[in-house]
């Protein structure tokens, strides 16, 4: 089967590598359909590292991602505890944990230290024609739902849990800084959470112009204006209830805290390329700030699904281009070099 592996920063390769071997009790074999690009698997692409995480041989990249059943091994029961079938489309939450530990057992398998996650070194990703994942990993898609939506369901559940972290009250205030993906559908259900507000930041027009469609109350470009000065003008001084940071975390987190007003939220959801966090303490002290450090997500797959259905939020307007599994190598570059209207790719790999 044809696999695309990261050999190096900046180095794709595809290769002819063996088939998986029978799933074992309480796995499946997929035949993978699509992958989305995720801004953390750039981190990699670009430098071999992501966090503390380096990767030291070569690995599939792909976290976000469906397939197609193709293989049952026994007990293999999904997400919501039903069994699966052979030719059934579902979308696989990446984050494995043991389910045993503290964590696990007080409901926080995100926080799992005992896990692996599909596309994470050394655990291999979905960039590849077919793969064994655990059953309990995944979420039958809809008929609905297109294949390439399946991949966008993990973006929107990362998108959910930052919202969860935030505690949005109505008509409340939201800034986004970052309107990637992922910083795009937190706005969204901002607004469908009631947030009277939201105004969101990013450098990018085209990404912006999609922020004003799905309801945000105004866009900010950064490259046009002092985001902090802009957004204290547009609230009278006071700032917002909840600030997310979702782009790169860099300077970014230092203009998140500066927007949210005394005793506010700051939920950090973007990865520094150099995995430190560069905040003021005296800003974050003295207004009291409850900060928040959302990592990935927890039971939000049947949420997603229900939001992608009612069509709340229109998945598909985030997919800017489409590649082939062949094409891998060429669209990393794309979206790393982030040419004119990219927003997110989806590597149609079935």
């Amino acid at each position: 089967m044809q696999v695309a592996r990261l050999h190096g920063p900046r180095d794709i390769r595809l290769a002819d590598e063996p088939e998986p071997p029978r799933p074992r009790a309480g796995e499946v074999t997929l035949k993978i359909g699509a992958v989305g690009l995720c801004g953390s698997d750039l981190h990699m692409y670009e430098t071999g590292r992501i966090g503390y995480t380096i990767a030291s041989e070569p690995f599939v990249l792909g976290h976000e991602f469906m397939g197609q059943v193709i293989a049952l091994g026994a007990d293999a029961l999904d997400g919501e505890h039903k069994p699966l079938r052979i030719g059934q489309r579902v979308a696989v939450e990446p984050a494995v944990p043991c389910w045993r530990c503290e964590l696990c057992e007080n409901g926080h398998p995100n926080l799992c230290p005992h896990h692996y996650f599909y596309g994470l070194f050394p655990e291999d990703g979905a960039l590849r024609e077919r793969m064994n994942v655990s059953a309990r990993n995944c979420f039958s898609i809809p008929d609905a739902l297109s294949d390439e939506t399946g991949p966008l369901l993990e973006t929107l559940g990362v998108a959910i849990h930052a919202i969860d972290l935030g505690k949005i009250r109505f008509a409340g205030s939201v800034a986004v800084l970052g309107a990637g993906p992922v910083g795009l559908l937190i706005a969204r259900l901002a607004v469908l959470g009631g947030a009277a507000k939201v105004f969101v930041f990013d450098k990018f027009a085209w990404r912006l112009q999609i922020a004003k469609a799905w309801g945000a109350t105004r866009i900010f470009n950064v490259d046009d204006c002092d985001p902090v000065g802009a957004l204290l003008d547009a609230t009278d001084g006071r700032g917002v209830d909840v600030a997310f940071e979702a782009a790169w975390a860099d300077h970014s987190v230092q203009q998140a805290a500066d927007m949210a007003r005394y005793g506010g939220r700051l939920v950090l959801v973007g990865i520094p390329p150099d995995d430190k966090l560069r905040l003021k303490h005296s800003v974050a002290r003295r207004k009291g700030l409850t900060i928040m450090m959302s990592r990935r997500m927890k039971h939000t797959y049947p949420r997603a699904i229900e939001l992608a259905i009612s069509g709340a939020v229109k998945l598909e307007e985030l997919v800017s281009h489409r590649y082939d599994l062949e094409e891998t190598a060429r669209a990393y570059a794309s979206n790393a070099a982030y040419e004119p209207g990219i927003n997110k790719v989806i590597l149609r790999v079935g």
